[in-house]
């Protein structure tokens, strides 16, 4: 009889890859310079020489101008027109600082920006929170459509808007009331914000239903639920919504140009432009250093959260 030789022994994977078999497969990454060459002491050199050399150039690229407008209202007039410029003043002096503070009076402007701000800030967050919450965990009836309907507005030119608010704002339907040089002039269109609501709905459909469902089971009702619960979890993305908000209002400068006549009651970037025509250059820069403080002093106080709120919806808890 004719024996047949038995099968080859197959060894397990572990013996050939020198790795548990349960262990995951190991990716082949590849990167610019090879982890050999970074393995010696001119490869390690030579990659942190040229790492550094870049972040001195991106810092220089975004600090630079920071730079030349702080040190531009620290010059004399006739220096800040020098061609070519001077890189440090050749005499320093704050008085750009204080006569922008006094003739282009400041601070009453600021204040009149600190009001509008805060005041969209407020309702945008109240009313864009329950309209996401309504339409993220409520559930209403054609939810879908009113959504739909909401982002369309995202694909209006803002440029298109501005006649129909203003129309709106001059003379409001129903009770037929001028809104123009008031604060409700600014916060009412500021509180339909579609992209905002968008962001904290896309935020609400996130937290998980067993959350919201053991509240119930606790008694808890659906506005207790809001503020004891979802608003708790939410505060990355309010952080960001926040910022947004205050923004946009801070920086505008069409539309409060259009319904602030009184030069009292305009905010500060309005009343740069309508005074800068009699100031000197000086006065002109060290009140826009003045103007930028607020929102420097914002974005370093809460940059936490913006990271935070931009990397909240990347994983799904």
């Amino acid at each position: 009889m004719t024996q047949t030789a038995p099968p080859p022994v197959q060894q397990p994977v572990a013996a050939l890859t020198g790795r548990p078999a349960d262990a995951p497969a190991e990716r082949s990454v590849r990167t610019i310079v090879s982890p050999l060459a970074l393995a010696g002491r001119r490869g390690k050199v030579t990659y942190w020489s040229v790492f550094a050399l870049v972040v001195v150039l991106f810092a220089f690229a975004f600090l630079f101008p920071v730079y030349w407008m702080v040190t531009g209202a620290m010059k004399p007039p006739e220096e800040v027109v020098r061609t070519p410029p001077t890189l440090v003043p050749e005499q320093w002096q704050v008085t750009g600082y204080t006569d922008a503070w006094d003739l282009m009076r400041l601070p009453t402007h600021l204040w009149n920006t600190v009001v509008q701000a805060t005041g969209a800030w407020v309702l945008q967050i109240v009313f864009c929170t329950a309209a996401a919450y309504a339409l993220s965990k409520l559930k209403p009836a054609f939810g879908k459509v009113i959504l739909g309907g909401i982002l369309a507005t995202l694909m209006v030119p803002v440029q298109a808007l501005v006649v129909p608010k203003y129309l709106t704002i001059a003379d409001m339907p129903l009770i037929h009331v001028n809104l123009l040089n008031d604060p409700l002039a600014i916060w009412l269109p500021a509180v339909a914000n579609a992209f905002n609501l968008y962001l904290l709905k896309r935020f609400f459909d996130q937290i998980p239903r067993d959350v919201l469902e053991a509240a119930e089971i606790d008694g808890a009702g659906k506005l207790r639920t809001l503020w004891s619960i979802v608003l708790p979890l939410s505060r990355p993305v309010l952080g960001v919504v926040s910022i947004f908000a205050l923004v946009a209002v801070w920086q505008d400068f069409l539309w409060p140009l259009m319904v602030f006549s009184d030069t009292e009651k305009q905010p500060i970037s309005v009343a740069l432009v309508q005074l800068s025509q009699n100031v000197p250059l000086t006065v002109l820069i060290g009140a826009m250093v003045i103007a930028s403080i607020p929102m420097v002093l914002m974005f370093l106080v809460f940059q936490r959260h913006i990271i935070a709120g931009i990397s909240a919806g990347s994983t799904k808890g």
